[in-house]
């Protein structure tokens, strides 16, 4: 297969698969939606046990690299809980808004009541919208993030061109997920905790070992950096770049809508 061939090859098998299971692209995402509605309510707890709360400060990574200005029209995709928003707008201070978009109406319910409860509620707008087809005019936001999530969008090349038609000229888009493991004796730790220890932990913690099955599984299906930049580029994006985090566990892809 030559090259320019891959970054379809890799969308193509990504839609086609839940986890390790091949599945037809019409079926996965009401398979990926019973995940998260299983562990929606143990969402951000899981988050911290199973990264010892490393996540966190990937997400400050992301920030630190967007640099958000006051004033920031923000599209938070497959937005969840909302951390990655109400991050966004804490570092802006008063002068900035946030849409938090979710195809999963039961994590959407969990950031609006997060939101509710800390305050944030009337600088954050909730929309339950599939990524792959966003309910917004083209150029609206000038940031557009997705953490963790475009993994388990069933057509990734739709969803990245949905994020650039949104974006406007200027704009950036930043994506943060779980990647490939560059380093040769972290990935098999690595592979040795995601198999055996997410999903007793899911068990135990969030009453779904199946849940973080898939999560281990889909995490090793996703497109490595080079390929997903090539989708990116695909999709319209200039000046991509990606940076790993803790030798390529996760990774932040930039792109510009110019």
């Amino acid at each position: 297969m030559e090259k320019t061939d891959r970054p379809a090859a890799a969308a193509a098998e990504l839609a086609s698969s839940f986890g390790f299971e091949a599945v037809a692209p019409a079926v996965k995402a009401g398979r990926v939606r019973q995940v998260f509605d299983s562990v929606a309510g143990r969402y951000d707890l899981m988050n911290d046990l199973m990264s010892f709360g490393v996540h966190r400060l990937w997400k400050e990574a992301v920030l630190d690299w967007l640099a958000p200005r006051p004033g920031i029209h923000l599209l938070d995709l497959a937005g969840g809980t909302g951390d990655v928003a109400e991050r966004v707008l804490r570092r802006v201070g008063g002068d900035g808004r946030a849409v938090l978009a979710d195809i999963n109406a039961a994590m959407l319910g969990q950031g609006r009541d997060r939101a509710l409860g800390r305050g944030w509620f009337d600088r954050l707008a909730f929309v339950c919208a599939d990524a792959m087809a966003l309910p917004f005019e083209a150029g609206r936001f000038d940031a557009v993030t997705m953490a963790f999530g475009i993994r388990n969008v069933t057509h990734v090349d739709r969803a990245l061109a949905e994020g650039f038609r949104v974006l406007r000229p200027g704009g950036r888009f930043m994506c943060l997920e779980f990647s490939k493991v560059v380093l040769p004796v972290l990935d098999r730790v690595y592979d040795t905790y995601s198999f055996q220890v997410l999903p007793a932990l899911g068990r135990i913690v969030a009453g779904d070992a199946a849940s973080y099955r898939y999560l281990a599984e889909s995490i090793r299906r996703f497109p490595d950096q080079p390929t997903f930049a090539d989708l990116m580029r695909d999709a319209g994006f200039e000046q991509v770049r990606w940076r790993n985090l803790s030798g390529g566990i996760a990774a932040i892809h930039s792109g510009w809508r110019l």
